[in-house]
């Protein structure tokens, strides 16, 4: 592993020749400064230091199998973890978790899980991703443009050049505007890209349910010899 050290982050091995360049840049030395200068302000920021990257950790970039893009992390205390829409043991259900759990259990039979976190998703292949990788404490939205989006483009581009099938799912506009910057994304039969409301309460009657993101994903990757994605939550 290298410490992007603009981050105070530790990049995992299998990701660093997508992510060095990237991490060059200015716009990414900016952004380690700014998330410097925002906790040396008493802001609080989500998820903490060391658990930002925790979705390229547990998912190395060989075994990507399915992307589920969001939009940034929880924003209330003891939520995020690095994982989008997963939450640590113990930690309520969130909103966006319960729904997602609904469309699971509706798409595939599977009985919503007790616990939110989505570590053997992560495990099985499943990168777990947001647009953006923080945010300030009760302030959705709030580190948007700060310099995040150029980083985990290049994620999504790295996952998008590779040979294997990969499918990517994509809920809510953000995540949607992401995958049309990537050029080629979608372009052939290689992979397939799955876009529905955000799973929120606020979106996710207008297309969410009924989507069958879970089930159209291991049809696609079965009928490539990829194997389906077990959906079901493990204890990690």
């Amino acid at each position: 592993m290298i410490i992007a050290s603009a981050m105070s982050e530790t990049i995992p091995d299998s990701w660093r020749s997508a992510l060095e360049p990237v991490l060059a840049t200015a716009k990414a030395r900016q952004l380690g400064g700014w998330l410097r200068a925002e906790e040396e302000a008493g802001k609080r920021i989500y998820p903490p230091r060391g658990t930002r990257l925790r979705a390229l950790e547990l998912t190395p970039l060989k075994d990507v199998r399915v992307v589920i893009l969001g939009q940034d992390p929880y924003h209330g205390p003891g939520q995020a973890h690095g994982l989008s829409f997963s939450v640590a043991d113990g930690v309520p259900l969130p909103p966006s978790l319960r729904n997602i759990y609904a469309e699971l259990h509706d798409d595939c039979a599977i009985a919503p899980a007790t616990s939110g976190n989505l570590e053997s998703w992560a495990r099985r292949g499943v990168l777990l991703l947001n647009n953006t990788l923080t945010v300030e404490a009760g302030k959705a939205g709030s580190h948007a443009g700060k310099g995040w989006e150029a980083i985990t483009d290049a994620i999504v581009a790295a996952v998008a050049a590779r040979e294997h099938p990969c499918v990517f799912i994509l809920w809510g506009s953000h995540a949607q505007g992401k995958a049309s910057r990537i050029a080629g994304l979608g372009a052939s039969d290689q992979h397939l890209v799955l876009k529905s409301p955000h799973p929120s309460p606020l979106s996710s009657y207008r297309g969410f349910f009924r989507s069958k993101p879970f089930s159209k994903s291991n049809a696609f990757l079965e009928a490539r010899g990829a194997g389906a994605v077990d959906w079901r939550i493990a204890a990690p």
